[in-house]
């Protein structure tokens, strides 16, 4: 039996969408959560579509994520939204202010966009690829609670404190979209690892004792490190100010497992929405050469290198086994 199931794009929707419902999420949180699923399945991480929406239908279930969340959006400064989630998933806060985002960042140019008190973000590319379909350059932070060391043997102070940054390449092409962990790796790639019984690289976590481990397993008991030393932990703390520190949110050190209990993570998210200049300026246009002209040097540019454009609208989505079947019992068992 093979470990994914193959689905049209279409029934993986309508699956995705009744599991939602069927766990408690009202229609508006259900159709921004699945939005968001299909994009990461689609363009992202494989582990940050299916395989992290069974994460939200456990909190849903189980009370980390308020069902029916009513949202509020604030301008505390002309070009600068502060949402509040309302105890509900971050997707449907950026949702319901997109509008806003975008009309403002048109006018002056640039616009910031800040929520707390939401569920964990989930795949951090997602915001700024939605703001580079419109044209619009973005970088987005986010935090969670505490997963990672910020030295060998030091105690977990961070999250995998994750930073985006998306770039349109124009019509023809995907966007340049970067997404990755303050850590050494993502902490859903540790939990992959962990189901499938392998072992992970050496210099991606630490055990319980604060020992270089690579049975994941241990490592889930232990914590991530920081890529590249106190480089990538300084960078984990530039995630912190921007999410945390800007949306007001708590952090890492004083947010709730997002996997276990009932309480909200209640987390940060901020995303800084840029034009590239004015339409006739040619920067995305030129952008687009970049891009291209690296790749003929065999640089890997994410979003991009390796990615089908356009993709047919037939074509059909790998969902991991294990994750289709919890699914499947979520939209089944209601």
């Amino acid at each position: 039996m093979s470990d994914e199931v193959l689905l049209e794009r279409s029934e993986a929707e309508e699956l995705a969408m009744r599991a939602c419902l069927a766990a408690g999420a009202s229609r508006s949180s259900a159709r921004s959560l699945v939005d968001a699923t299909l994009s990461a399945a689609l363009y992202g991480p494989p582990t940050l579509g299916f395989p992290h929406m069974v994460d939200y239908l456990n909190s849903f279930r189980e009370g980390r994520i308020k069902c029916d969340p009513v949202p509020t959006l604030k301008r505390a400064f002309p070009a600068f939204l502060v949402s509040d989630a309302d105890g509900g998933i971050a997707q449907l806060g950026f949702d319901l202010a997109f509008n806003d985002l975008t009309e403002t960042v048109r006018h002056f140019g640039i616009a910031i966009f800040t929520q707390t008190n939401s569920y964990t973000t989930g795949e951090l590319g997602y915001y700024v690829r939605r703001l580079a379909d419109e044209g619009i350059v973005g970088l987005a932070a986010t935090n969670a609670n505490t997963l990672m060391v910020a030295k060998a043997g030091g105690p977990s102070v961070y999250s995998t404190n994750p930073i985006a940054f998306g770039f349109p390449l124009g019509d023809k092409s995907l966007p340049l979209i970067i997404d990755q962990a303050s850590s050494a790796t993502a902490y859903v790639n540790i939990v992959a690892a962990a189901a499938e019984g392998r072992s992970i690289p050496e210099g991606w976590a630490v055990d319980e004792n604060g020992a270089d481990t690579q049975d994941p397993t241990k490592a889930l008991a232990g914590a991530l490190l920081p890529f590249g030393g106190r480089k990538g932990a300084n960078v984990a703390l530039l995630v912190e100010m921007l999410s945390a520190g800007l949306s007001g949110g708590p952090w890492s050190l004083d947010t709730p497992d997002f996997r276990s209990g009932n309480v909200s993570p209640a987390v940060g998210l901020t995303v800084v929405a840029m034009m590239p200049g004015r339409a006739d300026d040619g920067r995305v246009s030129r952008a687009h050469h970049q891009a291209a002209r690296l790749q003929e040097q065999g640089v890997f540019v994410p979003g991009v290198s390796g990615m089908k454009f356009p993709r047919s609208p037939s074509e059909g989505l790998k969902v991991p086994r294990s994750a289709f079947e919890t699914i499947c019992r979520f939209a089944s068992n209601g």
